[in-house]
């Protein structure tokens, strides 16, 4: 299975910076999902890109202005979604990412869920093994993606340390196998960037990468996709 690369573009662009960017990403190869900001969707899709959205409601219908449905996303060809993302987690609870995770499952969008621990503790596979537990309630786990995504090192420049994110990251695997006796992908986010995909590179137990701040920049992002694919 090969390797998947995730763009969150988060807010940094405007109009001009998005005809730019797809002037230069013409070469960008399948195993690459951009997620951009949601008026930006159409401009990426019109180019053929696997695109997904930053995050999705849990809604299914009615008066719900300013969100983006499942259903909706999924008319337009949208196959993936980020959930959970560490600068959402102080707006949204683990029922609110659960409700999320089901409303995707229905519609055939693949979720990006993230997990990670606010700080380095020694209860950081509790806080995992808790977090996911509350928000893979009821859903189709082997439908879904985790990004490990320690929130401490997100904007910092700072990231674990190979081994501790193949300790994460084979924890992960070892209790979805477990608990939901399913395989699933596990990618590693937060502060990805080109100086550090190469060691990333190195971890054969992810199963990709979320690069957030760096996708934003095509310059960076092409090189931390040659980097890591070949």
């Amino acid at each position: 299975m090969s390797k998947l690369i995730v763009g969150n573009l988060k807010t940094y662009m405007d109009r001009n910076d998005v005809i730019t960017y797809l002037k230069e990403t013409s070469d960008l190869n399948g195993s690459i999902i951009i997620c951009p900001t949601n008026i930006y969707i159409p401009y990426f899709l019109k180019h053929k890109y696997m695109v997904g959205l930053q995050d999705v409601s849990s809604e299914e219908g009615g008066n719900h202005t300013g969100d983006i449905l499942a259903r909706q996303a999924v008319s337009m060809g949208i196959k993936f979604s980020i959930i959970g993302h560490s600068e959402r987690r102080n707006i949204e609870t683990t029922e609110d990412i659960n409700k999320k995770i089901i409303a995707t499952n229905k519609y055939g969008i693949t979720p990006i869920l993230c997990v990670g621990e606010e700080k380095q503790s020694r209860k950081t596979k509790k806080f995992i093994q808790r977090y996911l537990s509350e928000c893979l309630k009821n859903t189709l786990v082997n439908k879904v993606i985790i990004a490990y995504e320690p929130m401490w090192a997100i904007g910092t420049d700072v990231i674990p340390s190979n081994k501790e994110i193949e300790d994460i990251v084979i924890f992960i695997k070892d209790f979805i196998k477990r608990e939901y006796d399913c395989d699933i992908r596990v990618l590693y986010g937060g502060s990805v960037t080109k100086e550090n995909v190469g060691s990333l590179k190195l971890i054969d137990v992810i199963d990709g990468i979320l690069v957030g701040n760096s996708s934003a920049s095509i310059y960076e992002f092409k090189e931390i996709i040659s980097k890591y694919l070949n």
